[in-house]
């Protein structure tokens, strides 16, 4: 790293971190460890952060793929992605105790997708297939359901849905610039579908707070997993927004050699890390030579889900 030039400061997004849904799910697991014998299965990573499956593995928690791993008569809880009604099934016809993680503002979306198909529309579904939370919506949304990751694959579907009703939902972790071009392109091949949303709140604050530092910073640290959703998409929104940003598990990543000379650096974290994470990185990132910390708000979110 070049040593001259005159530092700047570190400038902390708000809201960054822990998101309503984060924390609900993760006080769930507390619960389950404090009064339920380990081990307590949780079926998919509870959230994408790799420091938070770790801590909670140590402890008692074992995470698992398929519920054939989990012994018939146990405590299963769901991840706050959500999951499929065959899920549901297969854990009841295992008789096992199921506890819900699934964050509220998913089950909304879920609830959406679940109506339209029973009124006999198609569901598009705009996100990631394989990731948790479409898996789980696409198991609600009915056989004629689509997943649509871009623009080409909404060119490409079928024009026999112009014949039914359709709405499109997107996974809550997405960017709106992201997903603008793939509804135009609904819109325009299928004049009256239904807009469903499905961004979430905590994700759009996450993302306003990363345009924002994008004006004040030359470098933008997002503290987030590699697997995480959100955390990608802030890590591009900084990309798309001409400043140069790294995406870090943790301080321990950080590539010195690419930090600037000197000027603002941003820090952010997605909707899973925990906010020690930020506070070792300001740490590292003192001992380098950016000693000022100051918070950029953008929002205030008062917002929690009860358990």
């Amino acid at each position: 790293m070049n040593e001259t030039g005159a530092k700047g400061d570190i400038i902390l997004a708000a809201p960054r971190g822990f998101c309503a849904g984060v924390r609900r799910a993760l006080e769930i697991v507390e619960t389950a460890l404090s009064e339920l014998p380990c081990p307590i299965y949780v079926f998919h990573e509870i959230v994408h952060n790799d420091h938070v499956v770790s801590e909670l593995r140590s402890r008692g928690v074992k995470f698992v793929e398929s519920l054939n791993e989990v012994p018939e008569g146990a405590t299963v809880i769901f991840s706050a992605h959500g999951v499929s009604p065959d899920i549901e099934s297969e854990a009841k016809q295992r008789k096992l105790h199921t506890i819900d993680a699934t964050c509220p503002l998913v089950k909304k979306i879920h609830a959406k997708a679940e109506k339209f198909q029973q009124d006999g529309g198609t569901v598009l579904l705009i996100g990631h297939r394989g990731h948790p939370e479409i898996t789980g919506t696409l198991g609600r949304s009915g056989a004629d359901a689509q997943v649509v990751e871009n623009i080409d694959e909404a060119a490409k579907l079928s024009s026999q849905i112009a014949d039914k009703k359709a709405i499109w939902l997107s996974q809550t972790t997405l960017c709106n610039d992201d997903i603008a071009p793939i509804v135009a392109v609904l819109e325009k091949r299928f004049p009256g579908i239904t807009g469903g949303g499905g961004i979430c709140y905590a994700t759009a604050n996450r993302q306003n707070a990363v345009r924002q530092l994008c004006r004040e910073c030359s470098f933008i640290l997002i503290i987030g997993s590699p697997k995480s959703s959100n955390s990608n998409r802030l890590l591009e929104l900084a990309l798309n927004n001409g400043v140069t940003a790294q995406l870090i598990n943790d301080a321990s990543e950080i590539n010195f050699d690419s930090l600037p000379a000197g000027g603002n650096i941003g820090i952010t974290a997605g909707a899973s890390a925990p906010e020690i994470l930020v506070t070792k990185t300001i740490e590292r990132l003192r001992n380098a030579g950016w000693t000022k910390v100051r918070e950029l708000a953008v929002a205030d979110e008062k917002k929690r889900f009860r358990k």
